[in-house]
This record gives structure tokens, C-alpha cells and sequence, in this order.
């Protein structure tokens, strides 16, 4: 287990993993098509948009959030 105040960084870490995994495979299936070595291209594209994904997140996360409060009603 983690201490608490990693959550906002986990967050960042596993939100940007799992959305640039997502994102690059549907990116290079439509770039390359069904290519024979397509998982390790797929998995190529994703490191490299995780490098850039991860930091961008933990930078735009409190931005985002302060954005949504501000959206959202408030009893």
C-alpha cells in the first residue's frame, strides 16, 4: 500500500496508462492496420505516449478540477 498523499501521483500514473494504452492501439491499428508484429508496435506507440501522457496528467489534473467544481452545482 501506498501513503495517502501518492494518490494524487498513482492516480496520474494509472489514469495515463490505461488511456494511452487505449489510445495508441486504436492509433496504430488505424495507422498500420492488423500487421503480423502489431502488438509490438501497439505496445512501442503506448511507451512513448505513457512518457508524455503521465506528466501532462499530473499537470492538467488540479486544473481540470477546480474547472469541474466550478461547473458542477453546489448544494
Amino acid at each position: 500500500m501506498f501513503p495517502k498523499n501518492f494518490e494524487p501521483v498513482l492516480f496520474g500514473l494509472i489514469l495515463s496508462g490505461l488511456m494511452s494504452f487505449v489510445v495508441a492501439g486504436i492509433s496504430t491499428l488505424r495507422a498500420v492496420g492488423l500487421i503480423p508484429d502489431f502488438p509490438s508496435v501497439w505496445i512501442s506507440a503506448w511507451l512513448t505516449a505513457w512518457l508524455f501522457a503521465f506528466p501532462i496528467v499530473l499537470f492538467v489534473a488540479p486544473i481540470t478540477r477546480r474547472v469541474v467544481h466550478r461547473l458542477v452545482a453546489h448544494d
